[in-house]
């Protein structure tokens, strides 16, 4: 099921944007064989199994990747792997003798993906961080959050999953392509700081043009105008204004009896904080359901500022299946959507080690041979 059925990926098990690569990866069909610490050692944020939704998709293995037993076993899966995912600092997975030198004289068709936030070169490459600093350091924390306050996190959306994730999954996808193509793999550096300096080509093109400024709040798409910004209603929610476009402000205006000389300066700045003080006026008039029922059948660019909870259940996300029930939890569906091809339901997350004994034997490994892995603590099955 799914476009990428053939594919066989090994993830190293990790934190944040290597799994979410690895689960976009199993979403599109590939298999994902994860590689987990054996005794299923702490990773990340304490979040139950069960729970853990960007595992799900994948079979696991435990192994012990420090005994050198494990290692003979990672490089005999990698003998039969399209591409392999690690998020260790630079030179650890050499050190522990998985580097890509060793998996390409093993398979030298594999694309070996690699996540870090500072990347595999340049001074700070050996060093920790989170989403929070490769997004401040590329420059995007800056340009978010309110004239004149402090820079707002986006949740780690920014760093770990757009400017992490997605360029891995873009990265191994490409391999694959030229690997199935040339008969060689590769190895992608795939760098949070890249990823995030990538995602602000755009603001790049206003500031090369004299259109972006430095501060904070004040610029078109960082709530700087007031047609581009959310507004309390009368029951204390919020909704979302999208109306950039004239022909889209225009309607808006019309809509919600906004004078048509604002329409006719709409982009002229020095009027920006009347215009604001009006729409906070109107927007607080009503509630957020009256303005719902008012504009969102509307080219007017107006959306309910939705919490997660209410988002699971909004007419058109449940109408495209956005949101899956999955058992007794409900989690986001596979995205995205193809014309021909189709994806599976995505499997629970597995338990640590659940196929350790299938994937063994599935690689020639005997049963006495796994018994004795098993027993020397290479490996661990659940």
């Amino acid at each position: 099921m799914g476009p990428l059925t053939g594919i066989k990926i090994i993830e190293i098990a990790a934190i944040g944007p290597g799994p979410m690569a690895a689960m976009l990866l199993a979403d599109m069909g590939a298999e994902v064989i994860c590689v987990e610490r054996k005794g299923g050692a702490e990773i990340g944020l304490p979040i139950a199994r069960e729970h853990d939704f960007v595992a799900r998709g994948r079979r696991s293995i435990a192994l012990d990747l420090k005994q050198p037993e494990a290692i003979e076993i990672l490089l005999r899966l990698v003998e039969k792997a399209d591409g392999l995912i690690e998020g260790f600092r630079p030179g650890v997975a050499e050190r522990l003798g998985f580097g890509p030198e060793a998996c390409h004289a093993r398979n030298p068709r594999l694309v070996f993906g690699r996540m870090t936030g500072f990347g595999q070169s340049g001074p700070l490459a050996r060093f920790a961080g989170h989403d929070i600093n490769y997004i401040a350091l590329s420059g995007a924390l800056a340009a978010i959050g309110r004239k004149g306050e402090k820079p707002v996190p986006p949740l780690n959306l920014v760093g770990d999953y757009a400017g992490g994730a997605l360029y891995l999954a873009l990265g191994m996808l490409a391999g694959l392509l030229n690997a199935r193509a040339t008969g060689e793999g590769d190895v992608v550096d795939a760098a949070m700081v890249d990823g995030v300096a990538s995602l602000m080509t755009m603001f790049c093109s206003l500031r090369a043009g004299g259109r972006w400024s430095s501060e904070r709040g004040v610029n078109i798409l960082d709530g700087g105008a007031p047609f581009y910004d959310t507004y309390e209603t009368a029951d204390g929610l919020y909704v979302a204004v999208g109306a950039i476009e004239p022909k889209f402000f225009r309607e808006l205006a019309e809509k919600i009896g906004l004078p048509p000389e604002d329409v006719a300066r709409q982009y002229d700045e020095a009027s920006w904080p009347a215009l604001r003080e009006k729409l906070t006026a109107i927007f607080l008039g009503r509630s957020q359901q009256d303005w719902v029922d008012l504009l969102e059948h509307s080219d007017a660019c107006v959306a309910p500022v939705l919490d997660l909870a209410d988002a699971l259940s909004h007419p058109h996300l449940s109408a495209r299946g956005s949101f899956i029930k999955t058992g007794n939890f409900i989690q986001p569906a596979p995205a995205p959507r193809f014309a021909r091809a189709t994806l599976a339901q995505p499997a629970p997350p597995p338990e640590i080690g659940a196929q350790t004994d299938a994937i063994l034997a599935e690689h020639g490994f005997s049963a006495s041979e796994i018994a004795a892995f098993i027993a020397s603590g290479a490996a661990a099955s659940a």
